[in-house]
């Protein structure tokens, strides 16, 4: 498997956390608000790796980013 395939195995494995993430931390928002807090977290926490992959994604030529 290439750098490429890997890349973007990670980033829908990632993407797919964290739309849970979010939508978890919506649903808690009105019940339980350190839930949420900690949703909305480890959300961030993804979607900070997710922009890191898609860094070092924009190297391959020819290849469209998501």
């Amino acid at each position: 498997m290439n750098r490429y395939n890997t890349i973007k195995q990670n980033q829908q494995r990632l993407r797919k956390r964290y739309k849970q993430l979010i939508e978890q931390a919506y649903n808690f928002r009105q019940t339980d608000s350190e839930i949420s807090d900690i949703s909305d977290f480890q959300a961030i926490k993804i979607l900070n790796k997710l922009n890191r992959l898609k860094y070092l994604q924009r190297g391959e030529p020819n290849l469209p980013l998501q």
